[in-house]
């Protein structure tokens, strides 16, 4: 796949060593779910409660600020320690973990193509928790289809006019901060899309019903409503127009090692759970671990969680990197890790018999949680359409 790239360049770039300092902030993350989200999850769950408390604490504890450069605001450490951040969250919960990674998604169309005075404006809230954001690209009509957006921005003197809908946004309703896409000129097609950094609290803007999901039920899932929302010309992302396109396919580039991370990180819950289980669990007077079955079902989730864990990691590293397959193996890594997350959830519950299907127990909601990792950030599909146009290309260069 990498015939004829200078690979000198991107040298040590699959080095995945963690740093004492990487560890310390990794362990403390994990200190704090614990005693945060644990005892927590199966409340917010049932009564969709968003995870304002828990903000609180990795707020304090200044989790928000890996997700960014010390010169926004944020600690200014390993890019890569995000989505192993991310990773340690997901293992706990991923309906929290989506909320924390839908501020970075977020953010994401502003680092990629913001004006400096956008980025220092509107990213040192996000990595001090005093504020949320949220990312609006979806529509009733545009999921996978992008290029079918409807949503539309006037120019009016100083002044973008925004009107239309956006499905299925996480955060939306308690975010601050939205990067929203609209088209600037229809004729353009995907060319004729821009970004915009719309606020809370202007006029015109609301938000639809909270949706009652299957799984992540603590993150918030609202459709955004945009009637005639007047958007100063100072926050059109990057202060271009019609070139929304690139910032939401670099955002999705670097968005989707996060979601295979989360990938990971649920099926490593649901992995550890079904072992206390195995060995608490007793059988035909023995602890059903020791059942050859049982080990083979448990051997292969722990293989395709490493194999998952291997592959997003490459992928987040390339994406950082900036390397010319970021977009390949994020969709690969995307693909395999959420797959296999709903394999293992769905083995783990097995696991569990009878008490796996109640909600004495996390599996069941590990279980309903995984499903969304292969719809959101790209279904599935998506991702094999993607991997296939590689296929093709790789082809075509056969001797």
């Amino acid at each position: 796949m990498t015939q004829g790239l200078n690979t000198s360049k991107y040298e040590g770039l699959l080095d995945f060593t963690i740093t004492d300092e990487m560890q310390e902030m990794l362990e403390m993350a994990h200190e704090i779910c614990r005693n945060e989200i644990v005892p927590r999850r199966a409340h917010m769950d049932e009564h969709e409660e968003f995870p304002h408390e828990i903000f609180k604490k990795f707020s304090e504890a200044g989790l928000f600020g890996v997700m960014f450069e010390e010169k926004y605001g944020g600690l200014g450490l390993s890019p890569f320690l995000t989505v192993l951040a991310i990773e340690v969250i997901s293992e706990y919960c991923l309906g929290v973990a989506t909320s924390v990674g839908a501020i970075k998604l977020g953010a994401l169309p502003i680092e990629h193509g913001g004006t400096e005075e956008q980025k220092q404006k509107y990213i040192p809230p996000l990595a001090r928790g005093e504020k949320i954001a949220a990312f609006a690209l979806t529509e009733p009509n545009a999921g996978s289809d992008v290029p079918n957006l409807s949503t539309i921005a006037v120019k009016k003197g100083d002044r973008y006019i925004l009107n239309g809908t956006k499905q299925w946004i996480t955060n939306a309703g308690v975010a601050d901060i939205y990067t929203v896409f609209a088209l600037t000129d229809k004729n353009k097609g995907p060319r004729g899309i821009s970004c915009f950094i719309v606020e809370k609290g202007m006029k015109g803007l609301s938000f639809g019903k909270l949706e009652n999901k299957m799984g992540i039920r603590c993150s918030h899932t609202r459709q955004v409503i945009l009637e005639d929302v007047e958007v100063p010309e100072e926050n059109l992302v990057g202060l271009k127009p019609n070139v929304g396109f690139i910032h939401a396919f670099k955002t999705l580039v670097s968005s989707r090692p996060f979601i295979a991370t989360m990938a990971t990180g649920l099926a490593t819950g649901a992995y550890k759970e079904a072992v206390k289980y195995a060995r608490q669990r007793v059988q035909f007077g023995k602890n059903i671990i020791t059942f050859q079955a049982v080990q083979h079902m448990l051997a292969d989730m722990a293989t395709k969680i490493e194999a998952a864990r291997l592959l997003a990691y490459r992928a987040a590293k390339y994406s950082i990197a900036g390397h010319p397959e970021a977009a390949r193996y994020s969709a690969m890594a995307k693909l395999f890790a959420s797959e296999t997350a709903v394999e293992v959830c769905n083995n783990a519950l097995q696991l569990h018999g009878g008490y796996g299907f109640t909600k004495d127990y996390p599996i069941e909601k590990m279980y309903r949680d995984a499903k969304i990792l292969t719809i959101y950030e790209g279904t599935s599909q998506i991702q094999k359409n993607e991997i296939g146009a590689y296929v093709i290309k790789d082809a075509s260069q056969l001797k």
